[in-house]
């Protein structure tokens, strides 16, 4: 168990255990899990005790000598670890034996999600002996449970990450490493030097490009507080994102069109918007071929502005369409390295999605092309032009069929 989460369940140990022995005390041995407080007749430490425990998070379960439960606290039924008067998991009943057995332990214990429904959770645990007298194995055990499920998914995430940069950072250096040695070999030859000195640009260029949205990414993911959301029009949010793409466009005679709803208008941060469409957009360019265009467009549909981007591009194949917004994930690897993609924008787009109240989410079909669908909540009294379906069907500008057709492929 993390050092903060031990010190929490050791601070709710050492507050309550001394006041719940004396309820216990008082309370008739017959086992009773639907009382919810001592009788009128116990001490006001007592009441108050009991009151603490049915409103603390740590889940709190008392045993007696023969594993059954004398006490539960809301936050241990709602795990479901108990029923009636019985202990539901295995591993907490060979915890509280060992506590018996040798006074305090500490563990963490996977519980099964057929237990606590939905999927499964990993609580931290300390077991404790309540009675210190001349025979406490024959006195209660109280288990003190904190869930820890979301804390280790972050740790593994964290860790996940740390390895992927290390790993992403290694090809750009690398390759400036290698390159600044040719060019030194190559001292005499201006030809070779101009070759690999454009080769450094680009390497450059892409390790800045990483950086950058590394630093972006750590942001949207809470490493600074979101800044205030205000109104945003998407019409400006759109020309920003075809201006900052325009010029990658024509270097491949690829058509930006622009259509749909004028004068949408929903909360948000500006700058944030306009990156995550401008993302959008530069991986349409990046996996368009030439001579092709790309659809743009917005439309109103149930309390949302919906920001689409239709390409007619490779597509993207079925078995990846679900984690294409998972960080440094490439669906061409090789084509990732030729264009300078690092994996992070689609993740990018995802979390600003998320912190804006909104989703994102992907049609596409192999060699017809993608349709990304940025859905953001309107302004509240936002005026719109007209119903939804009075918009134009953006895909249908780039040749394709029709978004709000399209089956969604949410990651």
């Amino acid at each position: 168990m993390s050092s903060s989460v031990a010190l929490l369940v050791g601070g709710v140990v050492g507050l309550v255990a001394g006041v719940l022995v004396a309820t216990l005390l008082l309370r008739p041995r017959r086992p009773d899990l639907e009382q919810s407080a001592p009788s009128d007749g116990a001490p006001p430490e007592a009441v108050l005790s009991r009151r603490l425990l049915d409103l603390i998070d740590p889940a709190i379960v008392l045993l007696d000598p023969d594993d059954v439960v004398l006490l539960a606290n809301p936050a241990a039924r709602s795990l479901g670890i108990v029923r009636d008067t019985r202990l539901l998991v295995p591993e907490l009943l060979e915890l509280a034996r060992a506590v018996r057995d040798g006074g305090r332990r500490r563990a963490e214990v996977a519980l099964p999600g057929s237990v606590v429904g939905g999927g499964p959770r990993q609580v931290g645990v300390l077991g404790v002996r309540l009675e210190r007298g001349s025979r406490p194995a024959l006195g209660p055990v109280a288990l003190v449970l904190q869930d820890v499920t979301e804390a280790r998914r972050v740790e593994a995430v964290r860790r996940d990450f740390v390895a992927n940069v290390g790993h992403e950072l290694k090809t750009p250096v690398g390759a400036l490493s290698l390159l600044a040695e040719a060019i030194e070999d190559a001292a005499d030859d201006p030809e070779t030097v101009r070759r690999f000195a454009s080769r450094m640009t680009h390497e450059a260029d892409r390790l800045a490009r990483l950086v950058r949205e590394l630093i972006d990414l750590s942001r949207l993911q809470g490493g600074e507080p979101l800044p205030e959301l205000v109104p945003v029009e998407v019409d400006t949010v759109i020309a920003e994102a075809v201006d900052r793409t325009k010029l990658a466009a024509s270097a491949k005679e690829i058509a930006i069109v622009t259509g749909g709803e004028d004068g949408l208008v929903v909360r948000g941060v500006e700058s944030q918007l306009a990156t995550a469409v401008t993302n959008l957009l530069a991986n349409a360019v990046a996996y368009s071929p030439e001579h092709t265009r790309i659809a743009v467009g917005a439309r109103a549909r149930a309390g949302f502005a919906e920001i689409t981007v239709t390409d007619n591009g490779i597509g993207i194949p079925r078995e990846d369409r679900s984690r294409v917004f998972e960080r440094f994930y490439r669906v061409d690897q090789s084509r990732a390295s030729r264009t300078g993609g690092t994996g992070l924008g689609l993740a990018i787009v995802k979390h600003v999605a998320s912190n804006h109240g909104g989703s994102v989410s992907v049609w596409s079909e192999e060699g017809l092309g993608s349709t990304f669908t940025l859905r953001i909540p309107l302004a509240a009294g936002a005026d719109t032009p007209g119903p939804a379906g009075d918009a134009p069907a953006e895909h249908d500008l780039a040749g394709g069929p029709p978004a709000a057709d399209a089956p969604e492929g949410r990651s």
